[in-house]
């Protein structure tokens, strides 16, 4: 089904492989991926990368505090709320077209735990409680953009603000060698966070391609030892980098203010489109 939303033209189609998944795009470009009947299954590698953190985020099992910004078909709410039950949730989800397409098609099951908020990610997180949640995940895309707003040290003092004390921020990122986007976004969360760690593909990090970069960040050591063996063992094996390695790729970029930030880099034609 085809349905105008706030960012373009929404489409669900149906997975004929699977019996209850569906593949959600917008304008052509993949947004989400959700199995109904198997919420664990992440179809989208970078979607499978952010699990991964997310199951490193606290004790095995142990329900979470959780913000979402981006909530698409709410692939990543659906794993939690499977892998870590009893977690509360809030997604923010500035489309309400998408987000009523999804309600609609799509819905959560009953008492998981999630509630959707139709704003702006920036300002509900500005409005949100001090101390408030174990961790926040950010997919934003304006189109095929992550929004200028959400690219600044004000935007990461608003998360660090709402984070608990050894909390954890996730972010998915786009952009390629050589990398002015990322680098500046590493440089950015650095100021407030003490760890940082990137995932990604190899052809990615390398500068042969575009891609999907996973940004980490916490005020305490997060386990890159089991985050390396779980993105390793992956059909598409992905590799984490820190320490020095992330020192060198970060270089002389600066932190991004308010009025120098800019959107991330649209992607090459056709480099996320489907059919």
């Amino acid at each position: 089904m085809s349905r105008a939303v706030g960012h373009g033209t929404a489409k669900l189609m149906p997975d004929v492989d699977r019996e209850r998944a569906w593949l959600l795009t917008v304008d052509g470009a993949p947004q989400s991926y959700v199995d109904l009947d198997e919420p664990t299954h992440l179809e989208f590698e970078y979607a499978r990368r952010l699990g991964h953190v997310l199951d490193v985020a606290g004790e095995p099992g142990a329900p979470l505090d959780a913000v979402h910004l981006g909530g698409g078909a709410m692939t990543l709410p659906r794993y939690l709320a499977a892998t870590r039950p009893g977690s509360r949730q809030d997604v923010v989800e500035a489309d309400a077209g998408l987000a009523a397409l999804v309600a609609e098609h799509l819905p959560l099951p009953a008492g998981v735990g999630v509630v959707v908020h139709t704003v702006d990610a920036r300002a509900w997180l500005e409005a949100a409680p001090d101390d408030s949640a174990d961790v926040v995940v950010a997919d934003v895309f304006g189109g095929s953009q992550v929004p200028a707003h959400l690219t600044t040290v004000g935007y990461v003092d608003e998360v660090a603000r709402v984070l608990r004390g050894g909390g954890v921020y996730l972010a998915n990122l786009a952009d390629a060698a050589p990398f002015a986007f990322l680098r500046s976004q590493v440089a950015t969360v650095a100021v407030r966070f003490a760890e940082v760690v990137l995932v990604a593909e190899p052809a990615v990090l390398r500068g042969r391609r575009f891609g999907n970069v996973v940004l980490a960040a916490s005020d305490r050591a997060l386990d890159v030892g089991a985050l390396t063996r779980a993105v390793a063992g992956d059909p598409f094996p992905a590799r984490v980098r820190q320490g020095e390695a992330l020192r060198r790729l970060m270089g002389d970029a600066v932190p991004v203010q308010e009025a120098t930030a800019v959107p991330s880099p649209l992607p090459p034609s056709g480099a996320f489109a489907i059919g």
